[in-house]
This record gives structure tokens, sequence and C-alpha cells, in this order.
């Protein structure tokens, strides 16, 4: 698989070769205080905002090659292509290579200000504070601020990417209209109970921190599905102190992560898991205690643009749906401050995040042909 984590040492060669792409395609380049790679291409018609077009390329660890790089890939082969044909044209242009995306939204937060401080200065599961990350890839978390864009400040933001489910490839479909992007909310759980010898603390005298982990990853799995709707709700990871075979674990984190278009529905099933999450440390002899660790907002994506989208497919002879993203994309954050839509294109078998994960060929090109024709269609419109 491909492991380009954000930061890492293969990110920032990754993010170095995009960087010469981006300049033989006859942009200017530069890093923002957020750690975002940006491609500024001139605009003819004075003090029109810039349309905004990207994606990222940073992965989870052993991903696929596909997640961002289609997007951001055809993003800078839209821009060569223009200035091939020495297009002209009229708003400015951005191209976005969003940092650290899989682990927050890093950089699309910090372009639109919604990094704070504290956030900076706080110390990651590796150990390591957000602020020295940045400083890793060329940011400024000391002028982060300088980085924000505020509301109405881009005329419009159009991203390509995969669509990292299987819809598209089982109905044949060839381009994904997004209708919005769901929010999702994360939580870090902690149970705490006495760690002691597992051959002589009797079963009725345990305070078993695993058992109670154990309970409430079954109980986010019933409660999430006994709510009518596409939401979400993961348990992916388990940390077990002292993690030895012979001794009653004593503590374990663990991750809730919820996922659907309405915020409020995530807020109610939280509060469900979290009464549940009481009960099953009272029963246990534990204790319970969470940390919102981040929220990435829901976002409906703008009709105009979508409607953009659905004309240039059209125009290429492409089909195309109008559809939801389950994942989380840089675009959600885009829609707080102007115009914003999303183009899919088939994931194979709707595998993402995966070694596995593939995009054919055709369709990339199709998603790209259609990445050119939005932004044409929307920097020809007033």
């Amino acid at each position: 698989g491909v492991s380009r984590v954000g930061f890492s040492q293969a990110d920032i060669e990754g993010r170095a070769f995009a960087a010469g792409l981006m300049r033989a395609a006859g942009l200017e380049v530069r890093i923002d205080p957020a750690g975002n790679l940006l491609g500024h291409r001139a605009g003819a018609v004075t003090g029109a905002r810039p349309l905004v077009f990207g994606s990222h390329i940073d992965s989870v660890p052993e991903g696929g090659n596909y997640d961002g790089d289609v997007g951001s890939m055809s993003a800078i082969e839209v821009a060569h292509t223009l200035q091939e044909r020495e297009y002209r044209n009229r708003h400015p242009l951005l191209v976005a290579i969003w940092a650290d995306e899989e682990s927050g939204l890093t950089g699309s937060r910090g372009f639109i200000g919604d990094i704070p401080p504290e956030e900076l200065a706080r110390p990651g599961r590796d150990g390591v504070p957000l602020g020295e990350k940045l400083r890793r890839i060329g940011g400024d978390p000391d002028k982060i601020r300088e980085a924000a864009h505020g509301p109405g400040s881009v005329a419009g933001y159009v991203e390509l990417h995969i669509e990292q489910g299987g819809i598209l490839d089982r109905t044949g479909v060839k381009i994904g209209v997004v209708e919005g992007i769901v929010g999702i909310n994360h939580y870090d759980v902690t149970f705490k109970g006495f760690a002691n010898h597992a051959g002589t603390t009797p079963m009725d005298e345990r305070r078993n921190a695993m058992l109670a982990a154990a309970e409430l990853v079954l109980a986010v799995d019933r409660i999430v599905r006994s709510v009518p709707g596409r939401q979400v709700g993961t348990v992916g990871r388990l940390a077990v102190k002292p993690g030895a075979p012979n001794v009653v674990p004593g503590e374990v984190t663990l991750t809730v992560e919820l996922r659907d278009l309405s915020m409020e529905k995530i807020d109610s099933l939280w509060e469900r898991i979290r009464v549940e999450a009481e009960g099953i440390a009272a029963r246990t002899g534990t204790t319970f205690a969470f940390v919102r660790e981040h929220s990435n907002v829901a976002a409906f994506c703008d009709p105009g643009i979508r409607t953009e989208i659905a004309q240039a497919a059209q125009g290429l002879g492409l089909s195309h749906q109008l559809m939801p993203s389950g994942a989380g994309h840089d675009a959600q954050n885009l829609a707080r401050i102007g115009p914003a839509g999303m183009i899919f294109v088939p994931s194979v078998r709707g595998i993402s995040h995966s070694p596995l994960e593939h995009t054919r060929p055709a369709d990339v090109e199709h998603g790209a042909n259609v990445l050119l024709h939005t932004i044409l269609r929307l920097d020809q419109r007033s």
C-alpha cells in the first residue's frame, strides 16, 4: 500500500514532487502558514475572487494510491491544459494541495481560520505538537492567522475525488455529483479499572477496563443501527494497558467515530452512547471519561456548482447522478466560506483506504475532463 502519512518524510517528498508539477504547469507556487501547497494563476479581471480546486496527497497508513491523488493530479493537469491552450481566465485560479487531510482536514481548516492556538500547542498521539509538524512541511504556526480566508473570499471551490464507496461502480454511472458531505465527530474514550494479576484475582473482584470497553463497542453498533437513516458509527482503535496476557487490563482507550449529514443526529446518538457508557462503568467498577477530539461539520454542496458539474458531464456525454459523500473531505471546510462542489468517479468494488483501492484510467480521465469543463463554466459565468 501507500503510506504517505501527513508530515512524514514520504509526505514531504511527495509535496516536493507535486510542487514541481505545479511549476511546470505555469503556476506560482507557495506554502501558506497552514502548510497548504498553493499554485496561483493570475486572472484577467481586476478584483475577481479566486476559483479554487484541488485535493490532498497524504494517505492513511498502508492506504491506496487514488484517494486524494486523483483530484490533486487532475487539478494540476487542468492548470497544465489551460497553459498549453493559452487560456485567458477571468478569475484568479488557485490549485490547492491541502495539508494533512487524513487526520483532521488540517490544511483546509487552517485556510478558513479554524485551527485554535491550543490545538497547535497540544501534542498529538505521537507526542508531537501540531505546530511543530506544520514547520516540517514549510508552514508557520506563528502566522497561522495569515492563512485564514473569510466568508465570501472565494468565488467557488471544486474537488474531484474517488467515491470511496461502491455506488457508481455497481450502477455503471460515470460521474457522481455530490449533494452533501457528512459531518464527523470523533471521541476519545477512556475506561479506567484496576490492573491486577490474572491468575490470582477472582472474577467477582475484578475491575476490568477491557470488559467495559468491549461492552461499549457493542453498544455503539447497536445504538447507531437502532435509528433509521444512513448514519454510521465505528470503534476503530483500542489501546490496552498494560497489555500483558497475565494482567487484568487496568485502562483502555478507544475511539468512537460518528458520521451523518445531520450534526443534530450525531449529537443525539452520542448522548445515548454516553449515557450507556456511564452505566457500563458503574456495572464494571470502572470510570468513564471522554474528549471530543475533533468535529468536521457536515456541509451541503452549492446547488449552482452542482448544476455546472452536471451540465459539464452531460456535455461530455457522461452519465451522472446526485449522491451523498459518506467520507469527509476538505470541500466541507471550503463550503463554510463560499460555494463548493465535488465530483466523484467510481472506486472499483467500493474499496478505499486499502492497497486494493483502484479507479480505472478511463474514469480518472472522465473526472479530470469534468473538472476542466466545470472550472471553465464557472470562470465564464458572471
